[in-house]
């Protein structure tokens, strides 16, 4: 259901009940405080006098892995696939990551995200965290991407995996964070 504008009163008419719970009723029942169901969670736009309520999310993994790979891919034990994070998004949605990066040689190491489910995109270097030429140094790195305009999210549930590679030798990851602010 959406919101409708509401009817123009005109004296000395009968308001009938259709009309209150058309105009009166099912109004309120589109506002945000109707909607909430959640608490701490936020309101984004998903068209024309329509709202939906959004929960932001979040997930961390504070053990290290490694990898040798260089294509974005989950890392070797002790630690695999992610973070990951499982949401209800509309087009829209911001990523804040953190992660804990080192490199056994000169090559570099970086973190990305793929998106999957009702949305498909690939994990990029252009959205990737990362560090290059800093041998036996471990640094921390963080970053934000907007998701949206060329890279906009197909709305639905989607999920955000964090991914990992290096140039050459060895990459080692830790303190892994990823949080999902959806619109």
């Amino acid at each position: 259901m959406a919101w409708s504008a509401p009817m123009t009163a005109v004296a000395n008419t009968v308001f009938a009940a259709a009309q209150f719970n058309q105009y009166v009723r099912d109004n309120l029942n589109e506002t945000a405080p109707a909607k909430a169901t959640t608490a701490g969670t936020h309101f984004a736009g998903t068209g024309v006098n329509s709202i939906a309520e959004r929960v932001t999310s979040g997930a961390a993994d504070l053990g290290s892995g490694t990898t040798t790979a260089t294509a974005f891919t989950d890392l070797d034990a002790p630690a695999s696939a992610g973070p990951s994070v499982t949401l209800t998004t509309g087009p829209r949605a911001i990523l804040f990551y953190h992660c804990q990066l080192e490199n056994s040689g000169a090559g570099s190491s970086r973190m990305g995200v793929e998106v999957s489910g009702a949305s498909s995109i690939a994990t990029a270097l252009n959205r990737s965290i990362g560090i290059f030429g800093s041998a036996g140094t471990t640094i921390e790195v963080g970053d934000a991407v907007l998701y949206t305009g060329g890279l906009s999210l197909t709305p639905g549930s989607n999920t955000f995996t964090a991914k990992y590679r290096v140039s050459s030798g060895t990459g080692t990851f830790s303190n892994r964070r990823l949080i999902v602010l959806p619109f």
